[in-house]
């Protein structure tokens, strides 16, 4: 017999993310690197994903997971899910849902594939990018070489007696509106 899980979310609401309690039990720390890299994506595309938080009993709303992204908007509407969920589940929540996604495993063929097509402008998520394929064991390619297109060029080399000489030379050419330049050989 399949299982029935509960649907735990109440309701979708958009709120002003200064609003937002932080849990006090957040223990995600967030480097500076992670705080640009979110810029990025933020910059990019937008919000994609809610916060998730629970009511309190006062009506206020504790954030469960999303702590970094409510940092980093304050004052913008984010979207929330509220979860029906006591102190003790919030918790849980709190405690595995970043574990639960770091569990799973990488397909380098299609994380490889979304490298290539995925283009950003943010330096923080090109970082970001480069270490996600370094720790998935992706190397690089490296730039295709280009050959630097050849110019065609017509040079006269005149041999100076002294360096005042050519000085006065380039002068002179330079003021006849000549592109010069000094060589010493």
């Amino acid at each position: 017999m399949k299982h029935i899980f509960r649907d735990r979310i109440r309701e979708l609401r958009r709120v002003q993310a200064s609003e937002l309690l932080p849990n006090p039990r957040n223990w995600r720390l967030h480097p500076a690197s992670q705080r640009a890299a979110l810029e990025g994506v933020l910059s990019e595309i937008g919000f994609a994903d809610a916060l998730l938080a629970r009511e309190l009993p006062d009506g206020r709303l504790e954030l469960v997971d999303g702590h970094l992204r409510a940092e980093t908007a304050p004052d913008q509407i984010v979207p929330v899910l509220v979860l029906d969920v006591d102190e003790g589940e919030a918790n849980k929540i709190l405690l595995t849902l970043d574990p639960l996604a770091s569990l799973a495993d990488t397909s380098r063929e299609q994380l490889d594939t979304l490298l290539h097509e995925v283009e950003t402008n943010s330096p923080a998520v090109e970082a970001m990018l480069a270490k996600l394929a370094a720790a998935a064991g992706i190397v690089p390619e490296p730039p295709p070489f280009t050959v630097p297109e050849y110019v065609e060029r017509f040079c006269v080399v005149i041999e100076c007696e002294s360096e005042s000489e050519q000085v006065a030379l380039l002068a002179r050419l330079e003021a006849e509106g000549l592109e010069c330049r000094a060589l010493i050989a």
